[in-house]
């Protein structure tokens, strides 16, 4: 199984989660590429540390949207959500590349990874700006969205993600971040969600449905509260579980 996070979303002399600390857990980093945060500093210090650790970099795609944290939707034009996403993932690879690393994934960003759940125009853009950059580059996305249909039938490899910090609805989509329950703070309830989605392929929706989930990557947000005691309970979990934490690019 796959461990995951949100990393490289500072900017300046702002800072945002324990980077250095999650990248000792992790085994993959989804590093903001500068338009929902991230300066060139800061995402360049993230690759050169993810490489030292042997953590797979993976290119975090999102909205032109540095006051919204890239969490508003925004209604492009095909083209040039296309334009914006090839901009984003040629500026983090050039960076991880001279870090001694290359981009080995790439996961959409907040609104725009909702988006693509059921906009199509929007999924397919995103589809067309990955396969025009690199058709070797899987894509992590939620099971049963657009996104993914649209990907597999391009010819990407998909990997299934879960989120161990989120809460879902009983249609397996995730609880929207103004409602309750959309966020999980103990670290011990998501590390027993995370054991049983891995060992039995289920969590337990907001409303206390049980839901079938696929999941070949876990999630944990580097922006949710005490990230790094959940990220390091939820790994420390799965491995007395008998679970082999690795990235899913090493397959």
């Amino acid at each position: 199984m796959d461990l995951n996070s949100d990393l490289g979303e500072g900017f300046g002399t702002w800072r945002l989660g324990d980077d250095a600390a999650l990248l000792d857990i992790v085994t993959s980093a989804n590093i903001a590429c500068g338009f929902h945060a991230g300066d060139p500093r800061t995402l360049l210090s993230t690759c050169e540390r993810a490489v030292t650790r042997g953590v797979a970099i993976g290119a975090q795609v999102g909205y032109r949207d540095l006051p919204g944290f890239g969490r508003r939707f925004i209604d492009y034009e095909p083209a040039d959500l296309v334009a914006d996403v090839l901009y984003q993932l040629a500026a983090l690879d050039g960076l991880a590349r001279v870090a001694g690393g290359r981009v080995r994934y790439v996961k959409p960003h907040g609104a725009l990874y909702n988006a693509i759940v059921s906009h199509e125009r929007q999924a397919a853009a995103v589809v067309e700006a990955i396969s025009r950059y690199d058709t070797r580059l899987p894509v992590l996305h939620l099971p049963g969205s657009v996104f993914s249909d649209v990907a597999s039938a391009a010819g990407l490899r998909v990997v299934a993600e879960a989120f161990a910090d989120r809460g879902y609805t009983p249609d397996g989509t995730l609880v929207s971040r103004r409602s309750p329950g959309a966020i999980i703070e103990d670290p011990e309830l998501v590390a027993e969600r995370m054991v049983r989605l891995v060992l039995a392929g289920e969590l337990v929706a907001v409303d206390g449905t049980p839901i079938s989930v696929r999941a070949e990557s876990i999630c944990v947000h580097g922006d949710t509260p005490g990230a790094v005691t959940m990220a390091r309970t939820v790994a420390k979990a799965l491995a007395d579980a008998g679970v082999h934490l690795e990235s899913f690019t090493a397959s």
